[in-house]
């Protein structure tokens, strides 16, 4: 298959020598980038930018990401957009197809994304969706890639809501690139069962062997990569007093790490709450008393901690899906 043309969607879409070049990739330009070696593949290009849910990594990410690759990026917030509401999103991605090389899309639903892609007749990149996090997979497969130089033998696990889309979006690619891979999670939090089988059937290709658990402490054992992410997704807040009470036992602290044997890295995709520096942890800390939620202050500012890197890599990752997909490149047939 070749790349050219192709929309980003959901990982699924991809085998695993593709999403292993996609990582190469990304590892490549990302030395070009800090060598200040050009590489500008979509020059001349333009690329929306459509963001119906706020960012700050993937917005930061695809802007830069853009104009390294020598394309112009337009920004077009929730106030800019009318998908669904007083334009179709059938009308709205003809149009935008035919200004644009290239679209990128956060937002709530997949059906939005997986139209603008049937009908913009251009590639389309999927920022976030509530049911997949692709481009955030790339950058964190290939911090764990430069980590550990491989996935052969690794183990990730995922501690806490299971049933987000950046544990269905981990299950999946873990098992596509034979990665062992554990969520750990209350049972009212498991991801649903589609995602499940859909990591299953990838595992008996590449061997990774799929794990769901309530038992978060024999989870981590063995582990080479503890990740975790917000307890409270975007939309949800007035669930919070429930979800910290479910999810405080799956906190990532210090003494759940000394269940750790061995090599292991802490990955999270950011925003972290693990401090009272924000308005947000200052209101959690005063309504609920707790300073600290899905990751204590000293795992997060531990050595083995590579979020930041994580999140350096959001840009060098997208980089690469932009330019395999609309760059005209040569990429030999990965089958």
């Amino acid at each position: 298959m070749h790349f050219q043309g192709k929309s980003f969607l959901t990982i699924s879409d991809f085998n695993r020598k593709e999403v292993e070049y996609l990582i190469d990739f990304a590892i490549h330009l990302k030395h070009l980038k800090k060598n200040n070696i050009p590489h500008q593949y979509l020059k001349g290009q333009n690329i929306a930018l459509l963001f119906e849910k706020s960012s700050t990594r993937t917005r930061a990410a695809f802007t830069v990401a853009a104009n390294d690759l020598g394309a112009a990026p337009e920004f077009l917030g929730a106030n800019d957009i009318q998908l669904g509401k007083k334009e179709s999103v059938q009308d709205t991605a003809k149009i935008l197809g035919s200004m644009f090389d290239g679209i990128e899309y956060r937002g709530a639903s997949q059906a939005v994304v997986a139209d603008l892609a049937e009908y913009s007749g251009i590639p389309v990149w999927n920022g976030l969706t509530d049911d997949w996090h692709p481009t955030q997979m790339i950058g964190d497969f290939m911090t764990i890639k430069e980590a550990f130089g491989t996935f052969d033998g690794i183990k990730l696990v995922y501690c806490g809501d299971g049933r987000n889309n950046v544990a269905n979006s981990l299950l999946v690619t873990a098992a596509i690139l034979g990665v062992d891979v554990t969520i750990a999670s209350p049972e009212s939090l498991f991801p649903e069962k589609s995602y499940i089988q859909m990591a299953q059937e990838f595992a008996k290709e590449s061997g990774s062997a799929v794990e769901i658990t309530a038992d978060i402490h024999t989870a981590v054992n063995g582990a080479n990569v503890i990740y975790t992410d917000v307890w409270v997704s975007m939309g949800e807040e007035e669930h919070f007093e429930e979800r910290v009470n479910l999810l405080l036992p799956y906190q990532v602290n210090e003494s759940l790490l000394e269940n750790v044997s061995g090599d292991f890295i802490f990955m999270h995709c950011l925003p972290a709450f693990h401090d009272t520096n924000t308005v947000y942890g200052k209101n959690v800390a005063e309504e609920y008393g707790i300073e600290e939620m899905e990751v204590t202050s000293e795992v997060f500012n531990a050595d083995y901690a590579k979020q930041f890197e994580q999140g350096e890599n959001r840009m060098h990752s997208i980089k690469a899906i932009m330019a395999a997909t609309n760059g005209h490149l040569f990429i030999p047939d990965l089958k």
